[in-house]
């Protein structure tokens, strides 16, 4: 099983960037998948999360600010990054809750995505 994030890049402040999470292998379901940032000097910290179902939940910093959604039937992972701000500058990392194909389950993460908000 591997995850595997794209979409970071360089943005201007107040634009917009939109992160994909594919996840691929002997997979049998997917439970929540979630973003995490990691900012030099920093932890890594939860951006957002979303159930199999569709719940979501959002770190108050990007409230009103970023969407997370998915797409059961790709495995995939998206995160809309609007109205970005220097400070949401970070490595961003996918994490999902995997059952596998051979009964095991286990949180995979991918290698990171990095984005970076300058003018």
């Amino acid at each position: 099983v591997a995850l595997v994030e794209s979409g970071g890049g360089l943005v201007q402040p107040v634009r917009s960037l939109r992160l994909s999470c594919v996840a691929s292998g002997m997979i049998w379901s997917i439970n929540t998948m979630g973003w995490y940032a990691q900012a030099p000097g920093k932890g890594r910290e939860l951006v957002a999360t979303i159930t199999q179902s569709g719940s979501t939940n959002y770190a108050d910093s990007v409230k009103g600010r970023f969407t997370i959604s998915r797409d059961n039937a790709k495995n995939t992972a998206y995160l809309q990054m609007d109205s970005l701000k220097a400070e949401d500058t970070a490595v961003y990392y996918c994490k999902a809750n995997i059952v596998r194909l051979d009964d095991g389950r286990e949180d995979y993460w991918g290698q990171g995505t990095q984005v970076t908000v300058s003018s």
